[in-house]
């Protein structure tokens, strides 16, 4: 019997968020602050313009320093999904860092990590980053291949020779010296034919 273990689960964490708030008083002054209390913020002051330019940057700051990860869970969801309560979803998707501000207001600057099924339902939102899908790994080594597609194959200790070719010869050169047709005669006709020959030249001596 075999048993079959579930793979162990990607561990989660908690999705983080940032706020950078404009607080107003009476006198027409204005502070900056900021949910990461090792930021730093400027004094109270009257220059709102400066107070609101400020504080946008210092938002855009914190989404660019960000690094989305993969197995956070969504902010929006931890709350309720109470910034979208009319439109009710289940969280899923991969994790994106958005920045929430509307502009009419002015006054708030929101940078969360939330899914994708909440992102769109948020108002006033933009999508800074998206989670890195993970790279997938492979166990066969890679293969190399020719320009036209054709795989290299294993090389061999003992290389393929070249064919031989014939050497090249010199224009109007004969292929050799052509043999007289008796040269050509099997060695064991020699002796007859010798003997032929003594024959024929005693006959004439003898005439």
């Amino acid at each position: 019997m075999t048993t079959a273990h579930p793979a162990t689960p990607i561990e989660r964490v908690p999705g983080r968020a940032w706020t950078v708030r404009l607080t107003g008083y009476a006198d027409r002054s204005a502070t900056i602050s900021c949910s990461n209390t090792a930021c730093t913020m400027p004094g109270r002051s009257k220059a709102l313009a400066a107070l609101r330019r400020f504080a946008a940057q210092h938002a855009a700051a914190h989404a660019k320093a960000a690094t989305v990860r993969p197995n956070a869970r969504c902010h929006c969801g931890s709350t309720g999904c109470e910034a979208h309560p009319d439109t009710r979803t289940q969280c899923a998707g991969a994790v994106t860092l958005i920045l929430r501000h509307d502009p009419t207001v002015g006054r708030v600057w929101n940078i969360e990590e939330v899914c994708a099924a909440c992102a769109p339902l948020l108002t006033h939102t933009t999508v800074v980053a998206r989670a890195a899908r993970p790279q997938r790994t492979s166990t066969q080594p890679p293969r190399r291949y020719r320009p036209h597609g054709r795989a290299f194959q294993a090389a061999s200790p003992h290389p393929p020779q070249a064919p031989k070719t014939a050497r090249p010869r010199p224009p109007g050169a004969l292929d050799g010296p052509r043999s007289h047709p008796s040269a050509e005669a099997p060695a064991g006709n020699a002796e007859p034919a010798r003997r032929a020959q003594g024959r024929c030249r005693r006959r004439a001596k003898a005439s």
